[in-house]
């Protein structure tokens, strides 16, 4: 942590990363039963839902780390998208 202003940053990152990261969470789920379904009825996975579900997944990782002081790599958008 370097300074106070580094804190005060969080609160925005904080506030405009978890509304992005929540519509995020919100597809992971779609694709999670889309893949359900076509497990079920084809028996086998979509390679790209599992490519963007795990590239999704990362991120909230990363805001969780960020937001908890755990890290200071700052979450997409502020940072980079880390596949």
């Amino acid at each position: 942590m370097k300074n106070k202003r580094d804190i005060w940053m969080r609160i925005p990152v904080f506030i405009l990363s978890g509304m992005i990261l929540y519509v995020l969470g919100f597809f992971i789920l779609i694709f999670s039963l889309v893949q359900l379904v076509l497990l079920l009825l084809e028996k086998k996975k979509e390679k790209e839902f599992v490519r963007i579900s795990s590239i999704f997944s990362n991120q909230i990782y990363i805001f969780f780390k960020y937001i908890t002081f755990l890290s200071e790599k700052q979450p997409f958008p502020f940072g980079k998208i880390k596949k």
